[in-house]
């Protein structure tokens, strides 16, 4: 049942991860803000143990980093959604997720920055994104996978029949 779950919310990153990825055109051709490389960048780091000078353009591992990380992280969303942790509560959580995952395994490789070193418009532009991909991976996550028969949609266990 949790398998099924997980490959639903990976479906579900997936058009998340369109979402996002919408959202950040639009976005550009308003500010001229430039691709970022930084997710192929990290995906060679964890892969290769190098580190690719900040001038490198992987274009192919970047689109396998930026929707290898939706699928993995919708697939979570799945398994909350089975669970009972649905709505726009468990979404607005599902972002800190997103967020952390990203900064988690970008950091570690040394590719990126903490977030507080980043101007205020590109952390706004980052959490804007990353909410848009949440709230879309979750409202597809709730609407694919069904609720697991001994949950509720709160999130929490039926009370014990004696």
């Amino acid at each position: 049942m949790l398998g099924r779950a997980a490959l639903r919310g990976a479906v579900a990153g997936l058009a998340g991860t369109a979402a996002m990825t919408l959202a950040e055109k639009v976005e550009q051709s308003v500010t001229h803000r430039p691709d970022s490389y930084v997710p192929g960048r990290t995906l060679t780091a964890l892969t290769t143990r190098r580190r690719l000078p900040g001038a490198a353009h992987p274009l192919v591992r970047n689109h396998l980093m930026h929707w290898g990380t939706g699928a993995l992280v919708g697939a979570l969303r799945g398994v909350w959604a089975a669970s009972g942790l649905r709505g726009w509560r468990a979404s607005a959580w599902h972002t800190s997720v997103r967020l952390a995952t990203d900064q988690t395994l970008e950091n570690a490789t040394g590719v990126g920055a903490p977030p507080w070193t980043w101007s205020r418009t590109d952390q706004v532009v980052d959490l804007g994104g990353k909410a848009v991909y949440s709230f879309v991976t979750g409202a597809v996550a709730d609407r694919l996978v069904p609720l697991a028969a001994d949950r509720t949609p709160s999130g929490s266990a039926p009370p014990r029949r004696r």
